[in-house]
């Protein structure tokens, strides 16, 4: 569940009724309030990118150093299978959980189409970082607090360049990715606390 989902529905309990609740979800399906949040990426948009990490482990397993209880540098990722008609490349972070509008941690766009990796803390040359959830430019490190928790890394294959500013905002610059998306790859990572 989202952060926001699980805040509304630790205030809710003891006294909404399954009919109140039932609406309340549909209204969480427009991301928390967020009415006219980002487009999601088409469903016919094939899923036939690799999508590895050095610094994650084989039991998908992300080092602290990524967290907030590290370095909080973002991992190094390696990609392959983008189609020749790639004309760029698009990196989201974003929270496993989150159902439909994700809390976005990190989102990398404009990254040249031959480009097959990012080095940890290190962003391809031409490349250009938008705004986090958080309202930051770059890489939020994420800090589970009681559990392990899921971080999706998608690779997106682009149809064309964003030509966004850097720093643009979460929701232009995933809305920018989701309609250009040609194909694309994930990677889930858990953190511990």
């Amino acid at each position: 569940m989202s952060r926001c989902h699980d805040a509304l529905l630790r205030g809710w309990r003891g006294w909404v009724t399954p009919a109140v609740a039932a609406c309340c979800s549909v209204l969480l399906l427009t991301g928390c309030g967020l009415v006219g949040g980002p487009k999601t990426v088409r469903a016919d948009v094939p899923n036939t990118m690799t999508v590895t990490s050095p610094d994650v482990t084989p039991r998908g397993v992300m080092g602290s150093a990524y967290t907030c209880r590290g370095a909080g540098k973002y991992p190094g990722l390696h990609w392959s299978g983008a189609p020749q008609s790639t004309k760029s490349l698009a990196v989201v972070m974003d929270d496993a959980a989150a159902p439909v509008t994700p809390y976005i941690y990190w989102i990398v766009f404009d990254i040249g189409p031959q480009t097959t990796n990012i080095q940890a803390g290190q962003i391809p040359a031409g490349a250009r970082q938008a705004r986090n959830s958080k309202g930051s430019v770059g890489y939020d490190p994420p800090c589970p607090v009681n559990q392990n928790h899921a971080y999706r890394f998608t690779v997106y294959a682009l149809g064309s360049r964003l030509r966004l500013r850097a720093g643009a905002s979460a929701k232009s610059a995933w809305s920018a990715i989701a309609q250009a998306a040609i194909a694309r790859g994930r990677l889930t990572a858990i953190a511990t606390p």
